[in-house]
C-alpha cells in the first residue's frame, strides 16, 4: 500500500495491508530537501542539532568531520527508557507515522533512512520501546530513541514473536546497518509520534468501545424493562447535539421489534443510567470526533526540529515538537471516555440488584449462589481505577535540560495513562455485557429485538448461562475479548 498524503483515523482504522511504499513524490521531495541541507552545510554557518550539540548544549559547535558520530551519539544517549515495553501495536503505529511525518520533505533525512523504516514496518521488525522517559517536548526524545537504534544495528527488537539482537535480525535479512548522516538523528528524535500512536490507537478503540456501548446499554435496557419513550427522536430534536441524537436514534433502532418493549410497564421513569444514554454516550462522541479533528492535524505535520525549508532557503528552529495540543486533548478523553465506563457499572450494578422481577445478582437459586455479586465489584473496582487515571497529566511541567527546556507538555503520560483508561472501558463493558445477557436469559421466553439476540446468540457461543456459580475470570476475559470485534458483524 503506498501511504498516502494525508492520513486519516478513519483509514488506519480500516487499513487492512500489512506493507508499505513511499510515493515518487514523496521520495522526491525527501531527496530533494536533504541535498539542499548537504549544500547549505558547506557554508559553515551553524544550526541547531545539526552542527551544535543539544538542548542546554546548543552553543557548542561541533566538527564537520565530527556531525555524524554527533548524530549516533545523540540516539545512543537519549535511549534512557524505563518501565514496560511498549505494545507492538503501538511501536508500529510510531513506524508508520514516523515514516509519513518525515516524507513530507521538511527534516533534512536522506530518503535511505526513511526507506530502512519502510523495511522495519513491512518485514515486520519491531523495536523494543520503553513506556516511561518522555516530557512530551522536544520531542518524544527517548522512546523516539529506542525507535531509531535499530537503524544502525544497536537495541532490540521484537521480531517473529522473539525479542532479538537488532544486529542479528538485519544481518540475518541481509540488511545493513546505517550510519546517520547530519540532521538525520535529530530528525528521528524530535516528534510527537510516542504521544500520537498512542493518540491514534486509543481513538480507534474509543470509537468501536462507543457502538459497543450503545448495543450493550439497549441490551440492558431491554433486560432490565425499561422504557424506549427517552430514546425517541423529539426529545433530542429541541437539544440537538450531534452525538445524542445518533445515539438516540441507534439504540431505538437496536430495540426495535423487541418484545419486551411491548409488556406493559409499571414505572413512570428509568435510573439515569438508562434513561440518559444518549446525553452521556452522545457527549464522549463529541469529544472523540473533537479530538479526532485534533490528532489528525497532528499525524500529518512536521514536528521535528529544526525544520528544513529548501523551498524557502530557510532552516527554521521552533517549537513543533511540543506537545500541549495532544496532552489537553488526551486528558480530555480520559475523561471522557471513563464516563462511558461509569454509567455502564451503574447499569451493571440495577441489573444485579434484583429489581424488577430479577433474582438477586441474577443468581438461579440466590443464596446457594452468589452469581455476579463479585463481578460487579470488579466493575466497581475498574472505574475507581480509571478515575484516579483521570488526573490530568498535562496540568504539571518540570524543567529540564539546565532550564532550556522549561515548559513541557507532560503529553506521553496523558497517552500512556490514555491507552490504560480504555483498556478499562473495555472490561467493564464486557461485564456490563455478560450480566445483560444473563439477565436475558431470566427473561424467556420473552425475546429482545433481531439486532439484540444476534449478539445474545454470538457472545453464548463462547460464554454459556451461569446456571450455577463458576469461575468468573475465565468468562470476564472472553467477553472482553469478544468487544476486540467490529460490532458492524452484528447489526
Amino acid at each position: 500500500m503506498e501511504l498516502p498524503e494525508h492520513i486519516s483515523i478513519e483509514f488506519l482504522q480500516n487499513r487492512k495491508e500489512n506493507t508499505l511504499s513511499l510515493s515518487a513524490a514523496a521520495n522526491k521531495r525527501i531527496a530533494h530537501n536533504r541535498a539542499y541541507l548537504d549544500k547549505i552545510l558547506q557554508s559553515g554557518n551553524t544550526y541547531y542539532g545539526i552542527n551544535t550539540g543539544f538542548g542546554s548544549l546548543c552553543n557548542v559547535k561541533i566538527a564537520p568531520d565530527e556531525l555524524a558520530q554527533l548524530q549516533e551519539n545523540l540516539v545512543c544517549s537519549h535511549a534512557c527508557g524505563m518501565g514496560d515495553e511498549v505494545p507492538e501495536e503501538i511501536v508500529r503505529l510510531m513506524l508508520l507515522l514516523k515514516v509519513h511525518g518525515l516524507s513530507q520533505g521538511y527534516s533534512g533525512v536522506r530518503p535511505e533512512i526513511v526507506q530502512r523504516l519502510v523495511d522495519f514496518y513491512n518485514n515486520g521488525i519491531h523495536p523494543i520501546v520503553y513506556e516511561l522517559g518522555s516530557l512530551g517536548a522536544s520531542g518524544d526524545l527517548a522512546p523516539l530513541a529506542h525507535l531509531s537504534l535499530p537503524l544502525f544495528g544497536k537495541g532490540w527488537v521484537n521480531y517473529k514473536g522473539q525479542k532479538r539482537d537488532a544486529a542479528e535480525v538485519l544481518k540475518e535479512l541481509k540488511l545493513e546497518p546505517m550510519p546517520l548522516a547530519a540532521k538525520e538523528g535529530l530528525a528521528l528524535l524530535n516528534g510527537t509520534q510516542f504521544m500520537s500512536s498512542y493518540a491514534t490507537w486509543t481513538l480507534m478503540a474509543s470509537k468501536r468501545l462507543l457502538e459497543w456501548a450503545d448495543l450493550i446499554g439497549a441490551m440492558s435496557a431491554d433486560a432490565f424493562m425499561a422504557k424506549d419513550e427517552p430514546f425517541q427522536h423529539p426529545i433530542h430534536r429541541v437539544r440537538p447535539h450531534k452525538g445524542q441524537i445518533s445515539t438516540a436514534a441507534r439504540i431505538l433502532e437496536l430495540l426495535k421489534g423487541s418484545e419486551i418493549q411491548k409488556q406493559h410497564k409499571e414505572q413512570v421513569q428509568d435510573p439515569y443510567s438508562f434513561r440518559c444514554m444518549p446525553q452521556v454516550h452522545g457527549a464522549s462522541k463529541d469529544v472523540v470526533d473533537n479530538i479526532t479533528n485534533v490528532v489528525e492535524v497532528e499525524i500529518n505535520s512536521v514536528t521535528d526540529n529544526p525544520i528544513v525549508f529548501d523551498d524557502e532557503d530557510a532552516i527554521m528552529s521552533g517549537g513543533n515538537f511540543h506537545g500541549q495540543p495532544l496532552a489537553l486533548n488526551l486528558d480530555f478523553l480520559a475523561i471522557a471516555m471513563a464516563e462511558i465506563a461509569n454509567i455502564s457499572e451503574r447499569r451493571t450494578y440495577l441489573l444485579v440488584s434484583g429489581q424488577r422481577g430479577l433474582p438477586a445478582f441474577l443468581a438461579p437459586d440466590a443464596g446457594l449462589n452468589s452469581g455476579f455479586m463479585i463481578a460487579q465489584y470488579t466493575a466497581a473496582s475498574i472505574v475507581s481505577q480509571n478515575k484516579q487515571l483521570c488526573t490530568p497529566a498535562s496540568v504539571d511541567s518540570i524543567i529540564s535540560s539546565n532550564g532550556q527546556e522549561d515548559h513541557v507538555s507532560m503529553g506521553a503520560n496523558a497517552a500512556t495513562k490514555m491507552y490504560r483508561v480504555v483498556k478499562n472501558v473495555q472490561r467493564v463493558l464486557a461485564i456490563e455485557l455478560l450480566t445483560a445477557a444473563q439477565a436475558l436469559d431470566l427473561r424467556r421466553p420473552l425475546k429482545s429485538s433481531a439486532a439484540i439476540e444476534k449478539v445474545h446468540a454470538a457472545l453464548r457461543k463462547e460464554v454459556s448461562m451461569m446456571e450455577h456459580d463458576r469461575i468468573l475470570h475465565d468468562d470476564l476475559v472472553t467477553a472482553e475479548r469478544f468487544l476486540n470485534n467490529d460490532v458492524t458483524r452484528y447489526s
